[in-house]
This record gives structure tokens, C-alpha cells and sequence, in this order.
């Protein structure tokens, strides 16, 4: 099968030819239909996080078809529309047990040392990025990194709710404790904080302002549900956002791009007790400072990983919502290509001309 591979940091993905393994015990082979490129992908490219072992096949937003399935697999059968998420668990670790299987301490969704790899070229073995790797026209994975979807809904908008809108609406719904009628300001609109905007909305907050230095970003998160957007070239975004709510701030402040700058922003745009909640990955070492004068009374700042989901339960819940028209995953799409267009797809990502990039394999 085709796949882009990773070799370098700062040098495109190449499209080679690799071979994938037979599906063993209760992993499943799944035909790649729909993959959505991510900000998480172009942090190894950029070098903001350090790749390891390499050669790697990356991607991880991906839905698809089931082909084949281990002797073990209980969930799915051949022919079942899959998504795929990168929080697999074991379901047996004292955090499943908790509910909270992102979580998971075991994360044995990836064979053991030893094991045959599930991926190779001549011999060689491939890193499978996120024990997934969507750059590719075939997936073997772990049944317990899939969910089975309806197959009415299109692969390519469920696609990205296997980590973008899982990420972005599951930090406003299930991180924040953001109840109705607060407010909320989301700093940078890409895939991931249009759908911080969305699950805003969607908990019911009252004032919904969007910050970014991207005026078609702004476009989108206003579409998306803001109720106020910010240029971030146009001054202080902080100064701004102040001006718009006479002073007080806002209850609930996301961070959505993994920027230090925009984290210290995030954390001094708050309202007396209130929360910021960091959904982007900050590139490795990076430090957040601030001036402790900043911070209003009785605020807090958290982290969110993938939108504290539990995916299992909480992707049908979100295709849901957008089969009802609550959750705009037509608009979030700009842009659709082939595994061949990935480094367009990224150029265009810090451009920032697209919400989000989805390759389609069929």
C-alpha cells in the first residue's frame, strides 16, 4: 500500500510504498477512506516535539471500512464504517475504571516488544504515529481505537471527529465545567477552536468571543458561533478583550494552538474565578510565565487531554449533534486532496487558509 512517510524533521512526507501486517487477536484491519491533517502531525515536521525512532507513518484523524478482523474482535465485523481515536485503552487500569479511559495508564493498544511490526518497508520497521498512522491506505489497529459509527454519516466529516471536534467540543464540555449562560474566550480558530466554539455554544454560553491573527479564521469562528471576534494584529488581544466585557473578563478562557504567548494570554483574560483550560500541545520545553498581578481572585488554570473524552460513547454522541444541525462539521472541511496533496495540506494549515485538510483515499 501507499503511505507519507516522516524521516526528517523540516523535510516534506514522501510517498513510498509499504506493506502492512495481517490483523492478529483483536486488532482490525481497516480500508482508510477519509484523513484529516492536524496541527499534532505538523508539530513533528516543524520539530516542536521530538519524533524518536523514525522512519514514522504519520496521521491520526482518520474513519474508514472495516476489512478484516483478529480471531479476538467482538466490536466490528468486515464491511463496518469505523472512526479511529488515539485514546485507546485497556479498560481495566484504575483511570478506566474511573471513567477516564483518555487517561489510560496501560496503553497497550500497541503490540509488545518483540511483536512482528504492524507496519514495515524491505524489512524495516515503521513507527505506527499515535498507534494509528491515517497517512495510509490501510490501518491496523487496536478494537479498542475504533468506535463503529452509522453509516450514513460521510467518512470524511467523521473523520475529524476522531481528534480535532473530539478535542476542541470535548474541552468545552467535558473539561471546562463551563455552565450556561457563562462566557468564553477561545484563542486561535483553527480545526480545533471552531470546535471549542461549537461545543460552547452547544453547553450554552452566553458571549462566545474568538481571538486569532487570521481574518479567515475569524470569518469561519464567527460562522462557527462567536459572538465577537478579536484581531490579534490589531493590538493587545488581552486590552481588547477587557475593552469588550467593560473590564470584567471572561469565566472560561481556551487556548487551542499550543502557543506560550497565547496560553499567558488565555490565563490573564479571566474573570474573577475563573478557569483557562489549555487544549493545544505546547512545543517540547516550553515555559509559561506570567505576572501573578494579572491573575484575577480564585482563578485556575487546567489542562485538557482530547477533550477528557470517552470516545466510545461520546463520538456517536457528537456525529449526533451534527446530524441534528447542532454541530457544523459540512463547514469545517475547506479543503479535500489525496494522500499525494499532504504537504499542500500543511502549507496551507500555517497559511492559515483552512479550518482543516482531509485527504480522502477513495
Amino acid at each position: 500500500m501507499r503511505a507519507a512517510i516522516f524521516r526528517q524533521a523540516h523535510e516534506p512526507l514522501s510517498i513510498e510504498t509499504i506493506s502492512i501486517d495481517k490483523p492478529k487477536d483483536q486488532e482490525v484491519l481497516v480500508r482508510t477512506v477519509a484523513s484529516g491533517v492536524c496541527h499534532s502531525d505538523l508539530h513533528f515536521i516543524d520539530g516542536d516535539l521530538k519524533a524518536g525512532k523514525r522512519p514514522m507513518v504519520l496521521g491520526h484523524e482518520a474513519a474508514g471500512v472495516v476489512e478484516q478482523v483478529g480471531s479476538a474482535v467482538t466490536l466490528v465485523k468486515p464491511g463496518d464504517h469505523i472512526v479511529a481515536c488515539l485514546s485507546g485503552f485497556c479498560g481495566s487500569c484504575r483511570l478506566c475504571l474511573s471513567g477516564h479511559p483518555n487517561l489510560c495508564e496501560a496503553r497497550y493498544v500497541a503490540r509488545g516488544r518483540g511483536s512482528e511490526s504492524r507496519l514495515n518497508q524491505d524489512g524495516e520497521k515503521l513507527i505506527q504515529f499515535a498507534d494509528i498512522a491515517s497517512f495510509a491506505e490501510q490501518m491496523l489497529l487496536h478494537e479498542n481505537s475504533i468506535v463503529k459509527i452509522d453509516r450514513e454519516i460521510p467518512l470524511d466529516r467523521a473523520a475529524l471527529v476522531g481528534c480535532g471536534v473530539l478535542t476542541g467540543v470535548g474541552a468545552a464540555l467535558r473539561t471546562s465545567g463551563l455552565e450556561a449562560g457563562q462566557t468564553v474566550a477561545v484563542y486561535g480558530c483553527g480545526g480545533v477552536g471552531l470546535s471549542v466554539i461549537q461545543g460552547a455554544l452547544i453547553a450554552g454560553a452566553s458571549r462566545i468571543i474568538a481571538i486569532d491573527q487570521f481574518q479567515s479564521k475569524l470569518t469561519m469562528a464567527s460562522e462557527a458561533g462567536a459572538t465577537d471576534c478579536i484581531d490579534a494584529t490589531e493590538g493587545n488581544a488581552v486590552e481588547q478583550l477587557r475593552e469588550l466585557t467593560k473590564g470584567l473578563g471572561v469565566d472560561h478562557a481556551f487556548e487551542a494552538v499550543g502557543s506560550p504567548a497565547l496560553i499567558r494570554q488565555a490565563i490573564e483574560s479571566l474573570a474573577t474565578h475563573g478557569t483557562a483550560t489549555i487544549v493545544g500541545v505546547p512545543p517540547d520545553g516550553a515555559m509559561i510565565e506570567f505576572p501573578f498581578s494579572a491573575v484575577r481572585p480564585e482563578c485556575k488554570v487546567q489542562t485538557s487531554r482530547m477533550g477528557s473524552n470517552r470516545f466510545r460513547t461520546d463520538i456517536p454522541l457528537y456525529l449526533e449533534f451534527y446530524r441534528q444541525g447542532r454541530l457544523k462539521l459540512d463547514d469545517m472541511v475547506s479543503r479535500r486532496g489525496r494522500l499525494e496533496d499532504v504537504n499542500e495540506a500543511f502549507r496551507a494549515m500555517k497559511a492559515g487558509e483552512v479550518a482543516r485538510s482531509v485527504l480522502m483515499f477513495d
